[in-house]
């Protein structure tokens, strides 16, 4: 081999490294770029999720909105401010039973089971009407079944008020009823099961669907905020011509039918 070939053999050999070392530096800092612009796609999904993250935190939940809500969508067969007022019975009574209740009220299961029946055909016979005043107030101690359970018996009085006292006979009933410490009226397939025992809300689509949409959600939390401004501290609590109506002890609501028809007697002379 010449001198010559050799040197440019050499010659060729060093463009040729040095065409490879451009091209790998190239490569490095296409790598660079990718594996930075990653890094900050990574970087920015954690700061939005995090913002997300806050967002849904500071979000205010179903009932909370609910509270707030400017429109609110009330069931037939009530009147006054919101539909908060909810009278039922015959246009002819004359004096009306102010009923006070909380859904998942233990005490107002009892009077339900052993007084509901009494007064259910006092009603019907005409003898009173029921002012119902719906209450939320177990849900402070955790949950959401009471504010959830007066939601669906919106749905019901939507429906009918007949279908409402029977809804609330049955959500208070033995069977149904569930433990204070146990939410269940929190979920609606548990609500609307019950409401399958009552004639005129079984397999009623209507009322399912305005269950499961929360349709007398505001409804719920307006006739909660009623019950609160009336001063009643506890239920069930009996009211008739302003005055509270009570059982032997003379401190508590009647919880038993004997208890109830003595106080119902000397209210409806009163």
């Amino acid at each position: 081999m010449s001198k010559r070939n050799s040197q440019a053999n050499k010659s060729a050999a060093r463009e040729r490294l040095r065409v490879e070392r451009e091209r790998q530096a190239k490569k490095d800092r296409t790598r660079r770029q990718v594996v930075v612009g990653l890094s900050v796609v990574a970087a920015l999904a954690i700061i939005g999720g995090g913002a997300y993250g806050v967002m849904q935190l500071n979000k205010p939940d179903q009932w909370d909105a609910a509270k707030d809500a400017k429109n609110v969508t009330a069931p037939k067969n009530t009147s006054g401010e919101d539909g908060t007022t909810v009278v039922v019975g015959k246009s002819t009574a004359k004096k009306t039973l102010e009923l006070y209740e909380d859904s998942r009220c233990p005490i107002c299961a009892q009077f339900e089971q052993s007084v509901g029946e009494t007064v259910h055909k006092d009603v019907d016979a005409g003898k009173y009407k029921v002012k119902y005043v719906g209450a939320t107030f177990l849900d402070n101690n955790g949950g959401e079944g009471s504010k959830n359970a007066l939601s669906a018996l919106g749905a019901a009085l939507n429906v009918s008020p007949e279908a409402f006292l029977d809804y609330k006979y049955a959500l208070y009933s033995a069977k149904y009823h569930p433990e204070e410490t146990d939410d269940k009226f929190k979920d609606d397939s548990y609500l609307i099961k019950v409401a399958d025992t009552v004639d005129a809300l079984k397999g009623n689509d209507a009322f399912q669907k305005n269950v499961k949409d929360g349709t007398y959600d505001a409804w719920a939390m307006k006739m909660s905020a009623a019950f609160d401004k009336t001063g009643v501290e506890g239920t069930p609590t009996l009211k008739m011509g302003g005055k509270t109506l009570t059982g032997s002890d003379n401190k508590n609501a009647p919880m038993t039918v004997a208890d109830f028809n003595t106080a119902i007697t000397a209210a409806l002379k009163g």
